[in-house]
């Protein structure tokens, strides 16, 4: 581990005119990407066809977000600092792509922009421009690890890039207005989870610059008094750089960013060298108030616009239009002396280009901000060894994500050196039965420790805090700079981060498509204590739609896996962790239930995704069947099977086929994702005519728009949640639902052609047993025996009761 120096001289004089003139040209080629399509350099006077027809860009956080970046690269090169920096606000895409494009990493990825005068007029003309780049801090941005699209992931996302990288610091930039937000608020207390001994270090900088697109920020409008106290309470230690004029200001921002550094050594220091007396640290911040749109226009047409929400976006309007705005636009960008800054061929001039860092320490060249060039592949154990024992199709019981813990177990203890591997939860490892893990570490705990505290250490690898943002941030933060992890989640949940996994999803649909990018590691959920399930907790803990939100994302992005047992379960779940630019929704229940498949059926029927369960129907060999019965999810497995065994014993003469689905995105055909079926091998499976009655763990429209241009798709009849749930058994449950063993087997007979009429007396048989079902639970307060004791018949014949 190398050890960080330390600052031990304040900047010159001449270091801080220099960090200025360097500043002035970030924030010129930040004004010329908004607004120009030529004369990058203003070697002619500005023309109304030089201005861009449309102008998109945000120039009001982007002076500020410059200047950090200028003292950022002070310090990198002053103490041969590894810090990647991450842009909350994000729309400052201009500030980002100007500073990697100062010290020639820009150029390094995309040759074409060259360090010239026609490079220059390329990149100012590709900016938010068609054929062109984003205007955020987008997957194209070299150094970016955060977009910033959407507000409050930045800080979350800094934390999870620091854990495990003890020799990273993480700059993150938290915009006032991102700071009102429920996820960012959350976020400040990811340091109660950051080992000093084996983690980097987040250096959190607050921007306050005084307003959003059209109010003042909530903080920015706060005393210090009142903003030391915050975040003095959340255990920081703020330090204030306050003001608008350049030159105190830089001298202000660079002693203040030694003071940062320094204690981030000391903190470090103590913890790697020092005794094992512990206590929590109080990290440094910097809270920095700098006017919106510094360096610009004060007023334009009368009205304020530096310092002021006017200046969020394109401060002058209408500069092709306008003759007084093109005036106004010139007058701005020559107060940064572009001839100054660049030389006759419009190259940085070369003292300024000697404060860039060199090579890797340029924070848009850190690999840690290219996750993909530092990951090592996962030791994974052989699943097989954790698999459990099925004679017979469900002889057996056990609970699929108790299994699937001790493998995870394994996983932690062979990854234990290479610390490249953490598991994320709200509170609810143990509740979702992946206790096993604690065998091999704790929970990270930075806190104090009570004697009688359970699983709690300092260099726990297990992160819970009960934020399904934090949950989801630190793992985006972790996976994009180069590591591994696994989400689980109670299913209902899981929503409250829909909109974190559209932005992460679209920054894997975008990054796949830049060769430089390198490939991460998937982003790999577990949902349970799922709908199904959730009977003790009531309406408000069931819902399974996140897998509807999933399954709308690029297709080759998305998977989504509903393995009906515990040995389906380990495969899927050591095939997800060996994938890569990826999200992996896994849908698994926790309770104790009934197992179908012995490891090498289980292992023939996941590679395929998909599959014709022989031993559970009645086809005759060379013969369609009469009815499908269809199932994807552990409970509709179960009821599926169930209702094939009413089905058997009332109609023996029925021909029934048992269609079992894990990998749900087979249902989609083969040209609209890469694990659809052909036509060909879905009408084998589901017929081309024959009614198909679909047990699903959804919402039943989704399995509709899968399957919605299939040839058998007015045959498909789909049962799922149909938003019934409340305080009952668990078949209750499925029969409000009508996703039980009888609702099935009702509407098999209903479907079939002439069996309606002829199997009337079945069908009033069923019924009645709905009734009966629906007494008894209200009388005794739980499922009737012979639900709660149902197992698969030996043999398929007959349904037998647990040890005849």
């Amino acid at each position: 581990m190398r050890p960080m120096t330390a600052p031990n001289e304040p900047a010159s004089a001449n270091d801080l005119k220099l960090l200025d003139r360097y500043w002035r040209a970030a924030n010129y080629l930040s004004v010329g990407q908004i607004y120009l399509l030529d004369n990058p350099l203003l070697r002619e006077p500005l023309k109304p066809e030089h201005i861009k027809p449309r102008l998109l860009g945000h120039w009001g956080t982007t002076p500020g977000l410059n200047f950090i970046y200028a003292h950022l690269n002070r310090v990198i090169c002053a103490f041969d600092l590894s810090i990647i920096y991450v842009c909350g606000p994000g729309h400052g895409g201009p500030g980002m792509v100007a500073n990697t494009y100062l010290e020639g990493t820009y150029t390094g990825i995309y040759p074409e922009v060259t360090c010239d005068a026609d490079g220059l007029r390329k990149l100012f003309r590709q900016f938010s421009f068609p054929g062109g780049i984003p205007s955020h801090a987008a997957p194209e941005t070299p150094g970016s690890i955060h977009e910033g699209g959407e507000l409050g992931y930045a800080l979350v996302h800094a934390f999870g890039a620091a854990f495990d990288n003890p020799d990273l610091i993480v700059a993150c930039v938290v915009g006032d207005g991102e700071a009102e937000t429920g996820p960012l608020a959350a976020s400040w207390h990811s340091n109660k989870f950051l080992n000093p001994k084996h983690d980097g270090a987040v250096l959190p900088i607050l921007h306050l610059n005084g307003y959003k697109i059209a109010n003042p920020a909530v903080l920015a409008r706060m005393s210090d008094k009142e903003i030391r106290s915050l975040f003095v309470g959340y255990g920081y230690e703020p330090l204030f750089v306050e003001g608008d004029e350049p030159d105190s200001m830089h001298r202000m921002m660079a002693d203040t960013v030694d003071r940062a550094l320094s204690a981030i050594r000391s903190i470090q220091h103590g913890a790697r060298e020092g005794s094992a007396d512990f206590q929590r640290p109080k990290w440094p911040m910097i809270v920095l108030r700098s006017p919106k749109g510094w360096t610009g226009p004060k007023e334009v047409d009368g009205l304020k616009v530096e310092a002021f929400w006017r200046a969020h976006q394109v401060p002058i309007a209408n500069p092709r239009g306008n003759p007084e705005h093109l005036q106004l636009l010139e007058q701005w960008m020559r107060s940064y002396e572009p001839e100054t800054l660049f030389d006759a061929s419009g190259r940085l001039v070369p003292e300024l280009r000697d404060l860039a860092p060199a090579g890797d320490r340029r924070m848009g060249a850190n690999p840690h901000a290219n996750g993909g060039l530092l990951k090592r592949e996962l030791k994974l154990p052989d699943f097989r060894a954790y698999a459990v024992e099925v004679a017979d199709p469900g002889g057996g019981v056990a609970e699929a994500t108790r299994e699937l813990g001790k493998f995870l177990r394994e996983v932690m203890k062979l990854n234990a050196d290479a610390r490249n591997f953490r598991i994320m939860g709200p509170d609810e490892t143990a509740s979702n039965r992946l206790e096993a893990v604690f065998e091999a570490t704790d929970r990270v705990w930075m806190e104090g420790i009570e004697p009688y505290d359970v699983h709690l250490a300092h260099d726990g690898r297990v992160m819970e805090v009960l934020s399904e943002h934090l949950c989801q941030g630190w793992l985006e933060g972790y996976l994009l700079t180069g590591r591994h992890g696994f989400f689980s989640c109670y299913e209902a949940f899981i929503h409250i981060v829909d909109s974190m996994l559209n932005q992460h999803a679209k920054w894997l649909k975008v990054s796949r498509a830049l060769t430089w990018r390198r490939p991460i590691a998937s982003l790999n959920y577990l949902l349970t204590s799922h709908v199904w399930r959730q009977d003790h907790n009531g309406f408000s803990h069931q819902d399974p739609g996140f897998v509807d939100l999933v399954t709308n994302k690029k297709a080759d992005i998305v998977r989504v896996y509903f393995p009906p047992d515990a040995n389906t379960l380990l495969w899927v779940g050591d095939h997800c962790l060996r994938t890569y630019d990826r999200i992996n929704v896994i849908v698994a229940g926790k309770q104790p239930a009934p197992q179908w498949l012995p490891m090498r059926e289980a292992i023939i029927h996941c590679e395929a995704g998909i599959g014709i369960w022989k031993w559970a129907g009645t086809e005759a060999p060379n013969a369609e069947p009469d009815v499908v019965m269809a199932c994807a999810g552990d409970v509709p497995t179960l009821e599926t099977l169930a209702a094939v065994d009413l089905l058997r014993r009332a109609l023996p003469a029925l021909r029934i086929r048992v269609v079992n689905v894990v990998d749900l995105m087979t249902l989609q055909p083969k040209d609209q994702h890469p694990h659809g079926l052909s036509d060909r091998d879905f009408d084998s499976l589901f017929t081309r005519d024959k009614p198909v009655i679909f047990a699903y763990h959804g919402y039943p429209y989704l399995i509709h728009r899968l399957t919605y241009n299939r040839a058998n798709h007015a045959g498909m009849h789909v049962r799922g949640f149909a938003e019934e749930g409340t305080t009952t058994t668990p078949f209750d449950m499925v029969v409000l639902n009508g996703l039980d063993r009888f609702h099935l087997a009702i509407e098999a007979i209903e479907r079939v052609p002439g069996l309606d009429i002829a199997a009337a007396h079945v069908k009033q048989q069923f019924r009645d047993r709905l009734i009966e079902h629906s007494r008894y639970v209200r009388e005794h307060g739980e499922d009737m025996p012979e639900i709660r004791n149902w197992v698969w018949p030996a043999g398929g014949t007959t349904a037998r009761e647990p040890g005849d």
